[in-house]
């Protein structure tokens, strides 16, 4: 299997990026990522405040698929996520969802041991190691810390080890990238982080050809989840929505009401993070009212 090192980190998602590896359609790579603070942060001292924020939120990659054209769907199996056994989180000011009250940048360095987070004497966590930022690159440079159609740093959660996420090719080869693991996060990452580690992730890369979603899809072994992000979380959530409904009423040929009513009984829309200057949430249906064809144009 290639491997590529986390010293082949990209900040930007550009078509002009050399490629770091390239791979054939269905090959497995593993990726491996330094900390969202770009390895900037080790002990507890170590100032927020005094972060190169040019070197943050960055990605391995990036990665040539062969035969990946503009109108494909690139198809990423996560297979695994594995970090290391030490992670931080850190509070930043005017930053995070209560980023208008005063507070002070602290940081917090925790041990990651047999599957646990250990936050302080006898408050632990279970892990559930995350893929923070995975995308393929836009057809314009936009750093790996932006969300968009092309996915990004979407920070959430589900992004885990054995789930499938679905992403629209818009540059030859997808020029694929992933970075900013996290070793456990809820929905929101409230305080603008969460437990940031370096680790590593294998994936493997396949396409399906000519067809592709609107937004960014991951699947689970029950539903879809369909990524939408806004400058606001009612935009965001409008997003969702409507990708929602055309979905189910091509799966079903209904008129635009009945998926509408149907929606809103079968669709949840959950937040994924709230603290990027795009917010994150997804429209989640389960696979017994939809299925991949319908979420693919």
């Amino acid at each position: 299997m290639k491997v590529i090192p986390k010293t082949e980190v990209i900040y930007t998602l550009s078509p002009k990026h050399k490629p770091a590896e390239r791979v054939e359609i269905g090959e497995s790579i593993l990726l491996q990522t330094e900390d969202a603070f770009g390895g900037q942060i080790r002990t507890e001292k170590d100032s927020i405040e005094k972060l190169d924020w040019s070197k943050v939120d960055g990605a391995t990659g990036p990665v040539y698929v062969e035969g990946a054209k503009p109108g494909d769907t690139l198809v990423v199996d996560i297979l695994d996520v594995h970090t290391d056994n030490k992670g931080l989180i850190a509070t930043i000011p005017k930053s995070g969802i209560l980023g208008y009250k005063p507070f002070k940048p602290a940081t917090k360095v925790v041990q990651i041991r047999k599957g646990y987070v250990h936050f302080e004497k006898g408050i632990q966590l279970r892990t559930k190691p995350m893929i923070g930022t995975i995308g393929v690159t836009p057809k314009t440079e936009t750093p790996t810390g932006t969300l968009g159609r092309h996915g990004g740093n979407m920070d959430f959660k589900e992004l885990t080890a054995g789930t499938r996420l679905y992403l629209p090719v818009l540059v030859k080869g997808a020029l694929f990238a992933a970075g900013d693991l996290h070793a456990v996060q809820a929905d929101g990452e409230l305080c603008v982080s969460a437990i940031e580690t370096a680790g590593e992730t294998k994936v493997r890369l396949s396409l399906i050809k000519n067809k592709q979603p609107e937004l960014p899809v991951l699947e689970t072994e029950a539903q879809f989840s369909i990524l939408a992000c806004g400058d606001t979380l009612d935009e965001a959530a409008r997003f969702a929505t409507e990708a929602a409904v055309q979905a189910l009423l091509r799966e079903h040929g209904w008129t635009f009401e009945k998926a509408y009513m149907f929606a809103s009984l079968a669709v949840n829309l959950q937040i994924n993070q709230v603290v990027d200057p795009k917010k994150g949430v997804r429209a989640t249906i389960s696979k017994d009212f939809i299925s991949l064809d319908s979420l693919l144009t």
